[in-house]
């Protein structure tokens, strides 16, 4: 099967997002790392997803993104060409499930810590500030997107509640604009484009970075079964 990747560096530092498996991605400090990583990446993706692993996985760069960002801390802005394009309804739906099923596994491995404010992980800073240490400060980081990702295209959302409850509303926002699938990207904060679908993704991909690192941190502080593979990262 062909995984259609997009490939967003700068420098040596990549990350690589499966176009066809919204959500999934991978990381390395060469293209060639990311992509020796993008087999297992998606194995544990479908197996999280409640789907039949696939075999025989090629993979395929479909669109290259070099960026002024910091990808090695994760920073991104590219928009898929994909993503440019209308969702059906049926799209919809099942992309808004992984982001809503994402968000509820997420509060999951956060509610599993006994204790939400100790970290094992070593204090660490990149030029946007302190690297989120604590289970506490991950899930507030990740929650605290919602209000963020969803003005981005012009809907009215806030981070109250938790993270399941915030983004449920904020999808129940976007419903109510009048054809919020047909939507074209649009040109939102730092000259960034944003559409429906890359919202979608966003959702997906940021609750999976942090959700490995709550999970690593988590083995690392309170051993080694102490905490749910929620999402499955040990498969």
């Amino acid at each position: 099967m062909r995984v259609r990747c997009v490939w967003e560096h700068n420098g040596g530092d990549s990350i690589l997002y499966a176009d066809n498996f919204v959500g999934a991605f991978t990381r390395g400090s060469s293209l060639e790392e990311a992509k020796l990583k993008m087999s297992d990446e998606i194995r544990r993706f479908q197996l999280w997803r409640g789907e039949t692993p696939t075999e025989d996985i090629e993979i395929v760069i479909v669109q290259e993104k070099e960026s002024d960002l910091q990808v090695k801390d994760a920073d991104s802005d590219v928009i898929f060409e994909t993503e440019k394009t209308p969702l059906s309804m049926e799209e919809y739906r099942y992309l808004k499930s992984v982001a809503m099923k994402s968000a509820e596994d997420f509060y999951r491995l956060y509610t599993s810590f006994p204790d939400k404010n100790r970290s094992a992980n070593p204090i660490r800073t990149t030029f946007y500030g302190a690297v989120p240490r604590t289970a506490e400060e991950m899930y507030q980081h990740t929650k605290n997107v919602n209000e963020y990702y969803f003005s981005e295209i012009g809907v009215d959302a806030d981070n109250e509640g938790t993270i399941v409850s915030c983004r449920a509303r904020g999808f129940d926002a976007l419903e109510s604009i009048p054809n919020f699938l047909s939507s074209e990207a649009i040109t939102g904060s730092y000259d960034e484009l944003w559409s429906v679908r890359k919202v979608l993704r966003r959702f997906i991909w940021h609750d999976r970075i942090h959700a490995k690192a709550m999970y690593r941190m988590g083995k690392l502080t309170f051993g080694t079964d102490a905490i749910p593979d929620v999402f499955g990262f040990d498969r």
